[in-house]
């Protein structure tokens, strides 16, 4: 199954619901200020990206432990799927 939604060539499907620990309010961040939060997103993602991160003592909730080339290409695929769900 990782293999397939990491490099299958098609867009994550709409309406896949989140993992109750993910959720806004329960497990997950709840929104603040759009501006501050969109600043933390891009401190977010430059972290997340840095060629140094392994990634070592990480496990994704569904797939488990991955490589960070798995993990740098989820990476893309999630914020992929959230922009176009915002029409970004």
């Amino acid at each position: 199954m990782k293999w397939f939604a990491l490099w299958l060539p098609v867009h994550w499907p709409r309406g896949v619901p989140t993992r109750p620990e993910m959720e806004q309010g329960s497990g997950g961040s709840v929104p603040l200020e759009f501006s501050a939060d969109r600043k933390e997103l891009v401190h977010l993602l430059g972290r997340f990206c840095e060629p140094e991160r392994t990634f070592e003592g990480i496990a994704h909730p569904i797939f488990g432990k991955m490589t960070p080339a798995e993990w740098r290409r989820w990476g893309f695929l999630h914020l992929d799927h959230h922009l176009r769900q915002f029409g970004a």
